[in-house]
Order: C-alpha cells, then structure tokens, then sequence
C-alpha cells in the first residue's frame, strides 16, 4: 500500500514510518515538508503523493501552551486535520487520525468506551475533539484515542524522570490523576493492524492504570533509581495551566470486536522501554 504519515519527526511518527515502510510504500512528511494548517498545500501535496492510506499523526501536544495558544491549537489540531480529511476524500484515501483521552472530561470511575460522550475541559482537548469531528465526517476515516504517549523518539514523561532520576534529588508528581501509559512501539503495532479494519473509533492504550505519581515510581524502580525520591503532589498544588482529565483509562473494546488483542499491561511495556533505553 502508499502509505502517507503527517507527523514524520514526532515520537509516534517516527516508529510508524520504521516499521510501515518495511512493508509498503511510505511518504514520512513532518511540518517542514508540510504545514497541515494551510489548506491549498495540504491539497496539492495529498493530490502529488496520492496515497491510499494516511496516518495523521501530526499534532500540537504541549497541552499548556495549547491555553496561552489558542488559535495554533486550533489550527493545528482541529482545522488541519479537517484539510487533511478534505485532501484524503479527494484522493479516496483511508484517514486515521490519532486523539487522546484529553477528550474526555474525567467524571469517570471506569474505563471510557468508543460510545461516551466527550467533554474536553482543555483547549487541547478541545481542539483534539473537533479534529475528530471532522474526520468522522469523512465517509473514510477512522479515530484512534491514545493516552500518557512515551517511546523512544523526541520527548516524553519516562525520558524527563529518567533524566531527573539521575539528579538524585527528590521530585514531587501529581498522585491524582490517573490513566494508562501507552508505549509508542505497542500502539504502532495496534495501528497496523487496524489498517484493514472497519472505520470508527479506537481506544489504544496499554492495559491497566496508575496515577503520575505510581508511573513515575515505576521509572525509577525499573531503571535502578530510589523511588523514595519520588513524592505525591496533588493536580491543585502542582498548578499547571490546563486542567487534565482526573480518570482517563481507556477501554479497548473496539479491538477486541476488531479480534485484535489488547495492548500488554503498561509497566511489562515499561520495562521493554527502559531495556532498550539502557542497552541502546
């Protein structure tokens, strides 16, 4: 298949354009080769590349700065990905779009399913959510919610602790909050396989949850560090800008209708990660 990746230099790109190309035909393009938030470009390119199949992975993630920056997290994460969809109907190209479990406003006290209703409390959910809504407008297109994204490339929350780990010096991390850690390399493998499945939503996470706090302890013990030095904070003391959803697990049951089974427990992927940070 031709397959084309928005979003090349991100983390989850990165792996996706790894292991597609090992099979099929793929175009890896990141914001320099293509600015999803100008409409004409995205249709001339989409046109030239003429893909079967198009893994929007491109995003604005910093979930701050999405409140002090409104219009680019709109831009960026609602109106291109509405360009690409309207590029991908044009070339009867399959769309896969990756959203976070940020949609949901956290009310919850067991896992979401594909059927609850969004109620982001950020602008970067919000923005996310309306990216959706384009592309399940799209008569081809198909949405897969993620959560507590880490992998090998770029920046994550198990690279940070483990750069803080070596510091030695105690840090504090909200202990109430909780949701799933997703390692990118499990996703990919998900999102590969989901490739020749029906169109909908997905819920793709790793199994089982934690809050920050118990993640973050995890690191530390996993790499070889004191996890005393990893203390509870609360969501209100830590202060950050952007309100997070308080419970934000992910039920993967559209998979299982899909006959592809759930991702392994998070912290049995979080040691793959470390191993292979450590021996890499």
């Amino acid at each position: 298949m031709d397959i084309l990746i928005t979003g090349a230099h991100g983390q989850l790109g990165k792996e996706l354009g790894r292991k597609l190309s090992l099979f099929h035909s793929v175009v890896s393009l990141g914001k320099k080769e293509l600015d999803i938030t100008k409409q004409e470009e995205v249709a001339k390119i989409i046109s030239h590349v003429n893909p079967q199949i198009i893994i929007h992975a491109a995003a604005f993630t910093a979930v701050d700065q999405c409140e002090t920056d409104r219009k680019k997290a709109f831009e960026v994460n609602g109106l291109g990905a509405g360009y690409i969809a309207q590029a991908a109907n044009k070339v009867n190209a399959r769309m896969f779009y990756i959203s976070s479990d940020y949609v949901f406003d956290g009310n919850k006290q067991t896992p979401y399913i594909e059927g609850d209703e969004p109620n982001p409390q950020s602008t970067y959910g919000m923005s996310k959510w309306l990216g959706e809504k384009f592309v399940l407008n799209l008569y081809n297109g198909t949405v897969i919610r993620t959560s507590w994204l880490y992998g090998h490339d770029g920046k994550n929350f198990v690279k940070t602790m483990l750069e803080l780990a070596k510091k030695k010096k105690e840090i504090k991390v909200v202990n109430d909050q909780i949701g799933s850690p997703t390692y990118v390399n499990d996703l990919t493998e998900s999102i590969i396989q989901l490739l020749d499945k029906k169109n909908g939503i997905y819920h793709v996470s790793n199994s089982g949850s934690c809050t920050w706090y118990e993640f973050a302890r995890t690191i530390f013990e996993e790499a070889g560090f004191n996890p005393k030095l990893v203390l509870p904070t609360t969501t209100k003391e830590y202060g950050a800008l952007a309100t997070r959803p308080r419970y934000s697990v992910l039920e993967n049951s559209a998979l299982l209708r899909e006959s592809i089974k759930p991702l392994r427990l998070w912290n049995e992927a979080l040691k793959e990660f470390i191993r292979k940070e450590t021996y890499s």
